[in-house]
């Protein structure tokens, strides 16, 4: 079962958060993708034991959580999953995130190291810029309100491989139309300025980094050379898969994070 809450930062940011599992058990931290909100682990879950806490904020702008004018770029997004996890009384967590979730995890891991057990890196680069990123970025300027379905529909469906359930496809899209225009523009502006080169050396948190072979986004050139440069990282790819191994192969996704944390 998921329990939709709010948390309340210090700065009066209202994130909206899905939360399953044991309030007392080791804690996780999702970090959901782009435009995307929490429901996009909703397939994992449920497949989750049940000893752990399992924590799904919608990230600042996106969901149902606040909108404010700033506070878009990477370092801002971690340092509200830093005050996240202080409000909901965690000291550490693992954290997963999920494409653009990744780099705000990373950054987490970077800038907070004494918050993070471990980290999982799902459909993530060394680098957020290439042509296929920029590509995206030209089709936002000229996005108008409300962002339409169709719109969602073509990139979304752009990201994926293996055929998902359709009523999971369609929440997905309606999830992603929350997101205004101007913050699809704002928080991939925000991504794509984003270069932590020089600090992924930093990260002392085991890490693990899940790849479909069929990702569209990031290539498996940039799996091996971010896991070259973070230490103790371990790149698992999945075959016949695209950028969202955790829509298209949840069962996978779910078994490797636990064996992850149990340290196998």
């Amino acid at each position: 079962m998921v329990r939709l809450r709010n948390a309340g930062l210090p700065d009066s940011l209202r994130l909206h958060y899905a939360e399953s599992g044991n309030p007392a058990g080791p804690a996780i931290l999702f970090l959901h993708g782009w435009p995307d909100s929490w429901f996009s682990y909703s397939r994992v879950l449920p497949l989750l034991p049940d000893r752990y806490r399992a924590l799904v904020p919608d990230q600042r702008g996106f969901g149902e959580s606040d909108r404010p004018e700033g506070g878009y770029g990477i370092p801002d997004l971690a340092a509200d999953a830093a005050a996240f996890l202080d409000e909901v009384d965690v000291t550490r967590a693992a954290i997963v995130g999920h494409s653009f979730g990744t780099f705000v995890a990373r950054r987490v891991a970077e800038a907070y190291p004494e918050r993070v057990t471990h980290l999982v890196l799902i459909g993530s680069a060394f680098s957020p810029v290439n042509p296929v990123t920029r590509e995206v970025q030209a089709s936002l300027r000229d996005l108008p309100e409300p962002v339409s379905l169709a719109f969602a529909r073509e990139f979304q469906s752009g990201t994926i491989h293996l055929p998902l359930p359709p009523e999971f496809f369609e929440r997905l899209l309606s999830e992603s139309v929350k997101l205004p225009a101007h913050l699809w523009r704002a928080t991939f502006e925000g991504l794509l300025s984003f270069d932590d080169a020089r600090e992924l050396g930093r990260i002392a948190a085991p890490t693990l980094l899940l790849w479909g072979d069929h990702d569209a986004l990031f290539s498996r050139g940039e799996q091996e050379r971010l896991a070259k440069a973070i230490p103790n990282a371990r790149l698992r790819v999945y075959p016949d898969t695209g950028h969202c191994p955790n829509w298209e192969r949840p069962e996978l996704v779910a078994a490797d994070l636990i064996a992850f944390l149990h340290g196998a």
